[in-house]
């Protein structure tokens, strides 16, 4: 690996070439934090990728495509005197030392769980701080993360239960209201058909939006398990999409070497397909 000296250096050249990219490229020089914000959002889902498929390679490449929004930011911060690359620097290293008295003060916490548990009161206490617990996290974060982010802060300062089994029986029970909910609105859309109304009826809109208020509940236990038994929910539910996408291009796969579209199987040929996806996958 490369020393300090190498790494320092390595940082300042990239600061040159973004002062001389904002200067000539016609491209560079027009960019804005706006019109750059999609790109970082798509730079970051590209690391998540590399990150999820332990492509170290990759990994490596999009750590330097994030790396160079950051530098980006930090440079039109700089045009416009608000801040500069030092100012960021500066006060993400006071934050984790403020944050982390366990390291640089006299505060004990043996435990990466004691932790998230001082973390989250010092955050409260800052001066430019969260005001609230759950102030922190983030309004446009997708709601799958954000019910496990939501979960893990409210756990923090002790809301949350006393064994991890007992989540077992919240998640049953939101499954069983939500079957009788669905089982409910259900007779009820059919006689609201029945009098003419339509799909876009505010009696039928109010109906659906009962059923969603539901399935979320229980979407939301089944995440608070997963947190309980040190399960990520989003990494979870990625490894099943990837899992899902390569058992069915292996049944789309099979449907063209016959010349055949997959409209042309049968719901039996395409199970018995699938099936042979996942023998293949429990042999390597």
């Amino acid at each position: 690996m490369h020393t300090r000296e190498e790494k320092l250096e390595a940082f300042g050249r990239l600061l040159d070439v973004m002062d001389e990219l904002r200067v000539k490229c016609p491209w560079d020089r027009k960019q804005t934090n706006q019109s750059l914000r999609a790109n970082t959002i798509e730079e970051t889902y590209e690391l998540c990728e590399a990150l999820m498929n332990e492509d170290r390679k990759n990994i490596c490449k999009e750590l330097g495509d994030v790396l160079l929004h950051i530098v980006f930011y930090a440079k039109i911060g700089s045009e416009t005197n608000d801040f500069d690359i030092k100012d960021v620097c500066d006060q993400l290293c006071d934050k984790l030392i403020f944050r982390h008295p366990h390291v640089f003060g006299e505060v004990q916490a043996d435990t990466a769980e004691k932790v998230l548990q001082n973390w989250e009161q010092i955050k409260q206490k800052e001066k430019d701080g969260n005001k609230t617990v759950l102030s922190g996290v983030p309004s446009a974060l997708p709601s799958l993360i954000k019910a496990f982010r939501v979960q893990e802060k409210a756990s923090n300062v002790g809301f949350d239960w006393e064994h991890p089994e007992e989540v077992w029986d919240k998640v049953r029970e939101e499954y069983n209201e939500l079957q009788v909910e669905l089982n409910d609105l259900k007779a009820q859309r059919k006689a609201l058909e029945e009098q003419g109304l339509d799909a876009k009826s505010p009696e039928i809109q109010a109906i659906k939006l009962r059923s969603e208020q539901e399935f979320g509940d229980l979407l939301f236990s089944v995440v608070n398990a997963g947190r309980l038994y040190k399960i990520n929910p989003d990494n979870a539910l990625e490894l099943t999409n990837q899992k899902f996408i390569r058992r069915f291009g292996y049944v789309e796969a099979y449907a063209k070497s016959q010349g055949k579209e997959l409209k042309d199987l049968t719901l039996g040929e395409m199970d018995e397909l699938w099936n042979q996806a996942k023998q293949q996958e429990k042999k390597g």
